[in-house]
């Protein structure tokens, strides 16, 4: 291999350079670890029975097998399982009470909240139309710049109109671009369902409700 003397004269100085040795110090410090939170000790779900031999029955019949110092109510976990199966031949619900309601007041409202966040979490109801239908996202777009003009101009039809329900109805979803078939229900389903996630966007939904 043919090299300058250049180069040459570096490879020399890299086989004689020698690294220094340095011996590190191990400097032992004690330290306190910072507080990193967990979770506490996993169920494993090995109960003791009881030294009578009578059943505890824990779970959703009488007692839930809980560790938290808020025990959950069985009557709400049974109505949430229900609410998410989808099974419809369910056994029959057990009607839960609060014995001395005037008494317990805390309890009543506890009863009252949950079933209130039950209805609150439930997804929407869907329907399956059997006919293409346009989605509400579409129909709740805004309408063309003429198109206004023309409804500031025009009084759009009201129950004075001299027609009879069904074509009342056609009416009413021709204007809001919901298409109709022989069968009117999904296309009144449509338009209530418009009506109402219209309701639900407005800044002032009652005053709107109100007005219309």
């Amino acid at each position: 291999l043919q090299l300058s003397e250049e180069i040459e004269g570096l490879f020399q100085l890299i086989h004689c350079y020698k690294p220094k040795e340095l011996e590190l110090r191990t400097i032992l410090k004690p330290f306190i670890p910072d507080f990193i939170p967990a979770v506490g000790g996993v169920d494993e779900f090995i109960k003791i029975p009881r030294p009578d031999g009578q059943p505890d029955f824990l779970g959703l019949k009488v007692v839930l097998d809980e560790r938290g110092p808020k025990q959950s109510d069985p009557a709400v976990i049974n109505l949430q399982l229900r609410a998410s199966s989808m099974k419809s031949n369910l056994h029959p619900l057990q009607v839960a009470s609060v014995e001395n309601p005037e008494k317990n007041p805390k309890k009543l409202d506890s009863w009252i909240n949950s079933i209130k966040e039950l209805h609150r979490s439930k997804p929407p109801p869907s329907v399956s139309y059997s006919k293409p239908m346009p989605s509400i996202d579409k129909l709740m777009q805004e309408w063309p710049v003429e198109l206004e003009k023309i409804l500031t101009a025009v009084e759009l039809p009201t129950e004075k109109l001299d027609l009879d329900i069904g074509t009342f109805s056609d009416v009413c979803c021709s204007i809001l671009d919901i298409p109709v078939y022989k069968s009117r229900i999904e296309s009144l389903h449509v338009m209530f369902s418009l009506f109402l996630e219209l309701k639900n966007s407005m800044p002032f939904p009652d005053e709107w409700a109100s007005k219309r």
